[in-house]
């Protein structure tokens, strides 16, 4: 079994195939956390507790007069605020009486069989691996709150899924100011935080930091989970690599405002609390009612950052993603965006598909424009009608068009969003969030729609199936062009105004629920300004989303090597797209575009027509060659070799199938110089006592050499070449 509950110890232990998590029922009640980290076997690990009088932080006042317990420096599973711990806390309340304190204590607790599901929110589920789910019962005594706290064990995985559900018991409403989903307590020591920041076409950039004293906090008060800030963190070791040390990665599945908080607190030891950010949140609860958070995945690794990320990699793509493009190849595809932004008609956008099904391209996707008044973002969002000045035969005809060149249809829809100057807006102003009295912030000269109102959700259903009905429709690419204030829903009562940007959130799950549901042979790809909304929940109802709107090669190598933390291949949409790039300027080689590209969903985002003959031939080839890696490509297995960050002037990954019989190596020189040594790295993965054929020129190495001497590659002339490197199992 993956839970073990030792009654007569009282200590529950989690097992996975390379971790241990362990917590003891302790002293007054009182839920401690003792352990987590490698396996280890058979073994309470309470002795390292360590109760000591420490000055200033105060004992409950069931523990007499021992004042070596406290609340102030006991790790704990799910602290509360209000009751002698002064560190970021899980749970805050405001009691019916106006009293903000909360003490929860244990109850009981019970094993089940197969992995919890949460209400109206995406978590894990049950596939070829089933979970098992241990619920911790706890309750206030004064205010008969209760608490169950779920934990999750995918034991093969290494995965342990946390959330927290609270219910009124009492007689009169509370109103919870703040709820995370879990904490993780670590013993003293040093420790270096990782996490991903950045802004719209830059977005998760790794930076690491020492932990120091104090707090440091990582989140978004945007309303979406943001391009500022991704919602996973990597706590590790200060010597952790890819392939050594100890590290923690955690990430929320949750797509709305979230928290982060680390703390090293006076005793240096380490707190982190993560879930739905307390800023402009709060939760009424009458009595009976309920309230779930979010679903956090944890996972260790004491074999580096490459196995933490493999991890996070294969239970996404098992038991986070579903439908029928989990698994299904997916087409290689062209975007008309970059090509024509709002500029095009019927025939414009015929003469793209032809020339991409001459080059083997699969499915044309139309984007922003082809719909109500929209000839520029100052009209047209929300009234979800083919705009027939454009598409004078409808877009039926379109699609039929298109499908004749043996080629799929896909469309652009924003949904969530509104212009003032639409049909929709002058005849529901109220359905835009904006506050009574004031003026509205717009971005990107629209509004947002309140999602947390049933009769918006249902005209969005109703006016866009309508579309997708109408022709043959094959993907949908989601998008989200703003972030989100002005919080106040027509549709609620002042004593609930604070759960809009969450009920926004759970809205949104609803309506892509539907669509998914009733249209289950679209592939949907999310999208918010590209990485925006780039996050584990949005993955539960779309298995890619645009990884950025940067295009950019070079740009790109960052942005895609930040995203593989947490990511697998199989969920980044990336492009190719023409040059100067639109976003930099860059001048970057078609077959450096094509190699960066493919470290995803492949595609392309350009006027075809406009390349030579010779570059239409290497079109042709980074289609055939996307067609035949792609099993290995997104079911194999992916190692960062090379970063992008420092003083290295190149950057590599690495695929490697299940079976250790094939890899692919990509190789990206972002700085030539003159005279320049060969570049040596080593690759990863490989089985050491088999040979490996370099399909380049028949030269056949062992998989320990390649793995412990390396290979190199020459430097290469010009601006940003590529290299790539095919062996084969001989």
């Amino acid at each position: 079994m993956a839970i073990i509950m030792n009654q007569a110890e009282q200590v529950i232990t989690l097992q996975t195939k390379r971790s241990t998590y362990q917590m003891k029922v302790g002293d007054y009640g009182v839920l401690l956390h003792l352990y987590y980290g490698a396996r280890v076997e058979d073994c309470t690990m309470d002795y390292l507790l360590h109760k000591k009088d420490v000055g200033f932080s105060g004992n409950p006042y069931d523990a007499g007069e021992d004042r070596t317990f406290s609340l102030d420096t006991l790790p704990q599973e799910f602290p509360s605020y209000g009751v002698g711990d002064y560190r970021n806390t899980c749970v805050g309340v405001c009691q019916a009486d106006g009293t903000r304190a909360a003490d929860f204590r244990y109850v009981s607790c019970e094993i089940r069989d197969g992995a919890h599901k949460i209400p109206g929110l995406p978590c894990l589920f049950d596939e070829d691996e089933k979970g098992e789910t241990l619920v911790v019962f706890l309750e206030d005594a004064a205010s008969s709150l209760k608490l169950e706290l779920h934990y999750v064990v995918f034991a093969e995985r290494d995965i342990i899924a946390r959330s927290a559900r609270i219910t009124n018991g009492g007689n009169g409403a509370v109103r919870l100011e703040k709820m995370m989903s879990a904490c993780l307590e670590l013993p003293n020591g040093a420790w270096e935080v990782i996490h991903f920041h950045g802004r719209h076409a830059m977005e998760r950039r790794l930076e690491r930091l020492p932990l120091m004293h104090g707090t440091m906090e990582v989140g978004s008060r945007r309303g979406t989970s943001s391009h500022q800030h991704n919602p996973g963190v990597i706590i590790c070791s200060p010597d952790t690599t890819e392939e050594y040390g100890d590290c923690y990665g955690m990430s929320l599945i949750y797509s709305g405002n979230f928290t982060a908080e680390i703390e090293q607190d006076q005793m240096n030891s380490v707190r982190f609390v993560c879930g739905i950010n307390p800023e402009s949140f709060e939760y009424l609860l009458e009595p009976g009612e309920a309230f779930d958070t979010p679903q956090l995945m944890m996972t260790y690794s004491g074999s580096g950052l490459g196995r933490m990320s493999a991890n996070f990699h294969s239970i996404i793509r098992h038991n986070l993603c579903r439908g029928k493009y989990r698994f299904a190849r997916r087409p290689i595809l062209i975007n008309n965006w970059e090509a024509t932004y709002f500029d095009f008609n019927e025939e414009k956008i015929l003469s793209i598909a032809r020339q991409a099904s001459e080059l083997g391209i699969e499915m044309l996707v139309l984007d922003d424009g082809w719909f109500g008044s929209r000839d520029s973002d100052d009209a047209g969002l929300g009234d979800w009608f083919v705009n027939t000045d454009k598409l004078k035969g409808g877009l039926a005809d379109l699609v039929r068009g298109i499908n004749g060149l043996g080629m799929k249809f896909g469309i652009w829809i924003e949904p969530e969003m509104v212009n003032e100057d639409s049909c929709l807006y002058r005849e529901h102003p109220d359905w835009a969030l904006t506050i009574p009295g004031r003026k509205p912030c717009r971005s990107r000269n629209q509004l947002v729609l309140d999602m947390s109102r049933s009769d918006v959700r249902d005209y969005i259903f109703d006016s866009i199936s309508a579309v997708l009905k109408s022709a043959n429709v094959e993907y949908v690419k989601w998008d989200m062009n703003r972030s989100i204030c002005d919080i106040y829903s027509a549709a609620l009562p002042k004593e609930r105004q604070g759960e809009v940007y969450h009920r926004y959130v759970l809205g949104v799950y609803d309506l892509m629920e539907r669509f998914t549901s009733t249209f289950p042979d679209i592939l949907f790809e999310g999208c918010s300004g590209g990485g925006g909304r780039f996050d584990p929940a949005i993955l539960y109802y779309s298995p890619q989303i645009w990884c950025s709107d940067d295009t950019d090669g070079i740009e790109r190598l960052e942005i895609q090597y930040g995203t593989s933390f947490f990511y697998p291949i199989s969920a980044v949409g990336s492009h190719v797209s023409a040059i100067p790039n639109h976003q930099t300027g860059r001048k970057t080689p078609l077959k450096t575009r094509g190699v960066v590209a493919m470290a995803g969903s492949f595609g392309y985002e350009m006027d075809l027509n406009l390349l030579s003959p010779d570059e239409k031939e290497v079109v042709k080839e980074q289609v055939e060659d996307y067609k035949k890696y792609y099993d290995l490509i997104h079911n194999g297995d992916y190692y960062r070799l090379v970063s992008p960050q420092g003083d290295s002037d190149f950057t590599a990954w690495q695929f490697v199938s299940g079976d250790k019989a094939k890899t692919l190596v990509h190789v990206v020189i972002t700085h030539v110089r003159a005279n320049a040594p060969d570049l040596w790295f080593k690759l990863r993965g490989l089985a050491p006592e088999k040979c490996y054929r370099l399909e380049e020129n028949g030269r056949i190495y062992s998989g320990s050499a390649l793995m412990n001497a390396g290979i190199s590659i020459p430097m290469v002339m010009g601006d940003y070449p590529a290299v790539q490197m095919e062996l084969t199992e001989v």
